[in-house]
């Protein structure tokens, strides 16, 4: 044995406890066995109404608005038409006869508080809860849907899932950093019991369906 004190602190020696557990870590190594195959899980989807026709339903319900397109519509008239008033408008989109401001990810809190409407793409909505998924490349800055006063998702009417477990398996997780389902505009009931709307967001909320 080495008589220096610093080497000897240095490479301490293995003691019995050392020894012993590294031999049961070892003997667990060599007993991995294969565990069983996780079940398949139901979609839950039999019996349930059109999803389009829930979605709907369920996003009135929760504060929200829908509007289906006709084929005599456009998106900018049915914006023009619920947010005649609102002057400054951020869009994901472009959008025919109507200005916008920019927004990116690099922009002032202050300009972002002064969006009075945000026009984003969803990429899918969920008919049981009236949420419809934003991944933050469609968001402009990941704050803007939640700092706007009012907030248009524009969404394919076929890209609707019955469930959060069919939207979970839809989501496409490549590249993405982060992402939210909104359902209807910002509301709480905690402030004397009372429901209020629009109280920590956007204050409205429209989808609608292309």
């Amino acid at each position: 044995m080495d008589g220096n004190p610093e080497n000897q602190l240095a490479c301490p020696q293995k003691t019995p406890t050392t020894v012993s557990k590294s031999a049961i870590l070892d003997r667990i190594r060599q007993h991995r066995f294969d565990g069983p195959e996780l079940p398949n899980v139901p979609t839950f989807t039999d019996g349930l109404p059109d999803a389009l026709t829930r979605f709907q339903d369920v996003l009135a319900f929760v504060g929200g608005r829908s509007t289906v397109l006709e084929p005599t519509q456009t998106v900018e008239g049915v914006i023009r038409a619920a947010y005649a008033d609102q002057e400054r408008v951020a869009a994901s989109v472009p959008l025919a006869g109507i200005a916008t401001v920019p927004i990116g990810e690099e922009t002032p809190v202050a300009e972002l508080d002064r969006v009075d409407l945000a026009v984003l793409e969803g990429v899918f909505g969920v008919a049981e809860n009236g949420a419809v998924w934003v991944p933050e490349t469609n968001m402009l800055h990941r704050a803007l849907p939640f700092i706007t006063q009012h907030l248009v998702l524009l969404l394919d009417r076929s890209a609707l899932v019955q469930t959060m477990h069919e939207a979970y398996a839809r989501i496409d997780r490549a590249g993405l950093s982060y992402g939210v389902f909104i359902a209807g505009p910002s509301k709480t009931a905690d402030i004397e019991q009372s429901l209020v709307i629009g109280a920590h967001g956007a204050r409205s909320l429209t989808v609608i369906f292309r």
